[in-house]
């Protein structure tokens, strides 16, 4: 009981700095929701049951939309398919004898910044340290959309618009530093705003809706980037790595070896000058 209340005690102080950037970001998506035509409730509501920033703006989209409810579960699962992954790579750190409730409760509340701190523990996880980090984060999630709505309500339109921008700004600082680190990934992200900027002046597509090209878009040249550059496993990296050290070492030792026999050699011959 206090292993579980002190992982419960940790994950609250881990989630505190998450939750705080939550609420700033999704204060911002507020504004997006109140767009449209949320209540601060529905707002409320909509965030606890779906905690990725990416998957809600879809969700607002698709409900501006006024497009189908088989669009807007393509177009979630689409943006929220990461914690599929996510959720199989936590499952790992738990103990063998942790049961199905735990294990679902926690795929439930996962997240990008919730799973890092989980994964980066040592050891078995808990999962009453995630259910901590869950316990302030996600509920300062969805008050910051539903007070975002609220602040929607009461500011003038030209704050209401600045506002939405912000939202947009946090995506732009999401994919500059990767887009920096990685040549392949910048490519992938100028391509994709050439290839949406394309589709949408071709009149074809004219009668799809923007969640929808943006999801297909995203399937589409998603999986042309894996084909085209695939991730290297870290340990093929550490492979390759080592073998670069066994070649460096083989040729310094042929250097060495080489140097040696010169050396011997021109000893031999001033004995032999000597000599005669």
């Amino acid at each position: 009981m206090n292993r579980n209340k002190n992982a419960f005690v940790n994950g609250i102080r881990d989630g505190i700095p998450i939750a705080l950037g939550y609420f700033s970001v999704a204060f911002s998506l507020g504004i997006v929701a109140k767009k449209a035509g949320l209540d601060p409730f529905q707002g409320f509501l909509s965030s606890l049951l779906n905690h990725a920033s990416a998957g809600e703006y879809a969700e607002f989209t698709v409900i501006m939309a006024n497009a189908p409810y088989l669009e807007m579960a393509f177009v979630i699962l689409v943006t929220n398919i990461r914690y599929m992954l996510m959720s199989c790579a936590l499952s790992q750190k738990f103990h063998p004898e942790t049961s199905y409730v735990h294990r679902l409760f926690v795929g439930f509340g996962i997240t990008d910044e919730i799973f890092g701190i989980s994964i980066g523990r040592s050891g078995a996880l808990n999962p009453y340290y995630n259910y901590g980090a869950m316990a302030i984060a996600l509920p300062s999630w969805s008050a910051g959309t539903a007070i975002g709505i609220v602040a929607g309500n009461i500011l003038p339109a030209s704050a209401v618009s600045a506002l939405s921008v912000a939202l947009y700004g946090m995506f732009i600082a999401i994919i500059i530093p990767a887009s920096k680190a990685n040549l392949a990934v910048g490519g992938v992200v100028s391509a994709s705003f050439l290839v949406s900027f394309a589709v949408s002046k071709i009149s074809l597509f004219d009668r799809m809706s923007d969640s929808m090209k943006i999801s297909l878009l995203t399937v589409i040249i998603a999986a042309i980037a894996a084909y085209l550059f695939p991730a290297k496993d870290e340990d093929e990296d550490h492979i390759s790595a080592e073998s670069r050290k066994d070649d460096e070492g083989c040729i310094s030792a042929d250097s060495q070896k080489k140097n040696e026999d010169h050396i011997f050699s021109e000893s031999q011959k001033e004995v032999t000058g000597h000599d005669a």
